[in-house]
């Protein structure tokens, strides 16, 4: 665990005070009671019982409904007159929206410009003409600084989405409504954090009728305002956020989400951007939906839990808080999810640039399949490949770089280097004067275990492959391109061997884009 809560004294008057304002809150005028849902595949993976409590199944696809909702159906005749304000990275404003629909009330919505598009065209859908969409800024707190601006200038009410006490009372609901479906033994509700409101609400509702339930926050590592802040006894401001988990990028936590923080949350975990992937396809694969990144978030929070601590087949709830997820953002979570998995491992390995050396690497791989496979000819001394390899547990990883070393192959684990997962995979290539001679083909092979190693041990030993390609994307065929130097004198031989190959393929070395950005310049 990163950070242990110091706890203080309760203040009993204002913990009653939530727990009335909990059990009087208001609703379920617009949101509905959420499943929870057992995950068997988790369950049997980590050895433990596992329950996700789905508030991505809510009308605006998110808990946030609830807070919103709850805070300006409590607004008196004057407040409703002057209309509300609200920031957010975008479920805070969704329910708002709902809200002010529902209730007739205008309202201005600050987000941030780097709100996914599906969370912005949510809020203009939901709120219809009540609501006005203001972009400003790139976080949630450049949002608040906004919103602040134009309440004092139209007198607006601001709904904060997260430290008002009838906020954290609506989203206190889901606490609420755990241990009323899980009334048995529960060892602990993991909550994904942002501003505190919802672990604040859950930890103090959860903490007043059974003590004995660990809850515990879960953030990323790049976005641990709250983290930061109970490990050093005051709240701390981040001079930056992360915005891949956009609902959680908050650079402050509230005041009185910080105090019942400190109160009643047993620790807080962090997490990163790998495991968070990983565990949007956990979800996915238990469900059939597909969270964002702060609706997985505590579920990875409770895998790395199970991971490091020796539990007894305990029961462990995660909050799954969202499924506003940008469709564009789907590739790159399915890539880093095996990594967050760790089931691939990511090397770049050195071989010599001499005939044969491929096929003794290939070899070495055995039957792992391949995930991933880039080379470009460069050197005329040695060959750099960037491969990615799936695997069944890490240490796989130690037992594949012993392999090449065996070999004689220089190899570096990147596995964990952000900067070669995001960037340097797709870079690898570029002209090169050694390729000549060079033709560029397009080949597809039926996708499973070993194909990919099998269709590399077909390739002719007298020929040198000087540029390939490949990434595994799930398809039902394998789709990569080779560049293979073959001599003008032997195209015809050349031919012959693609007719034995006896997979489909397709000439591109005419292809423009090949010869302008791989393709040395004829002299």
């Amino acid at each position: 665990m990163n950070a242990v809560a110091a706890h203080r004294p309760p203040t009993e008057e204002a913990d009653h005070d939530l727990l009335r304002r909990t059990l009087a809150a208001r609703v379920y005028e617009v949101a509905r009671e959420t499943a929870l849902e057992s995950a068997p595949l988790l369950s049997a993976r980590l050895g433990q019982r596992v329950l996700l409590k789905r508030e991505d199944q809510q009308p605006v696809f998110s808990f946030k409904l609830r807070g919103a909702y709850n805070k300006m159906v409590g607004l008196d005749a004057a407040q409703r007159a002057r209309g509300v304000i609200a920031a957010s990275a975008g479920n805070h404003a969704q329910g708002v929206a709902l809200a002010a629909a529902k209730l007739g009330l205008r309202a201005v919505i600050v987000m941030p410009v780097t709100a996914p598009q599906v969370k912005i065209d949510a809020v203009r859908r939901l709120g219809g003409a009540w609501v006005e969409v203001v972009l400003a800024g790139d976080s949630y707190s450049d949002a608040q600084a906004e919103a602040a601006r134009l309440e004092q200038q139209h007198g607006y009410t601001f709904v904060h989405p997260f430290d008002d006490p009838a906020v954290i009372a609506g989203q206190a609901t889901v606490g609420m409504e755990i241990l009323r479906q899980h009334p048995g033994p529960l060892h602990a509700v993991f909550v994904p954090v942002g501003g505190g409101g919802l672990l604040a609400g859950v930890a103090a509702y959860i903490k007043a009728l059974r003590p004995e339930v660990k809850v515990i926050g879960v953030q990323t590592v790049d976005s641990d305002a709250m983290a930061q802040s109970l490990e050093q006894g005051e709240r701390v401001t981040l001079d930056e956020v992360g915005l891949f988990a956009d609902g959680t990028a908050v650079k402050r936590v509230g005041a009185e989400t910080f105090a019942l923080c400190q109160r009643h949350v047993d620790a807080m975990l962090r997490v990163d951007t790998d495991a968070i992937c990983a565990a949007i396809r956990d979800v996915f694969q238990e469900t059939r939906s597909v969270p964002e990144p702060s609706g997985a978030l505590a579920l990875a929070g409770l895998k790395q839990y199970a991971a490091t601590h020796q539990l007894d087949d305990a029961t462990l709830v995660a909050i799954v808080s969202g499924a506003n997820l940008n469709f564009d953002r789907l590739r790159f979570v399915a890539e880093r999810a095996e990594v967050g998995e760790q089931r691939e491992a990511v090397f770049a390995v050195t071989i010599p640039e001499e005939r044969g050396s491929f096929r003794r690497f290939c070899a070495t791989l055995g039957q792992r399949s391949i995930t991933e496979f880039n080379y470009r000819i460069g050197d005329a001394a040695s060959a750099h490949i960037f491969v990615g390899i799936q695997i069944r547990q890490r240490d796989e990883r130690e037992a594949l770089t012993a392999a090449f070393a065996a070999e004689g192959f220089g190899v570096l684990d990147l596995t964990d280097d952000e900067l070669a997962k995001l960037h340097l995979r797709h870079m690898i290539g570029g002209r090169s004067p050694l390729a000549h001679d060079e033709l560029l083909y397009r080949f597809e092979f039926p996708e499973r275990p070993g194909a990919l190693t099998r269709f590399l041990g077909h390739m002719h030993p007298d020929w040198n492959i000087s540029l390939f390609h490949y990434r595994n994307h799930g398809a039902d065929y394998g789709r990569i391109l080779v560049g293979i130097q073959v001599p003008a004198g032997e195209r015809a031989m050349f031919e012959q061997f693609l007719a034995q190959l006896g997979y489909p393929c397709r000439d591109e070395s005419g292809n423009p884009a090949y010869r302008l950005l791989l393709r040395e310049a004829s002299p």
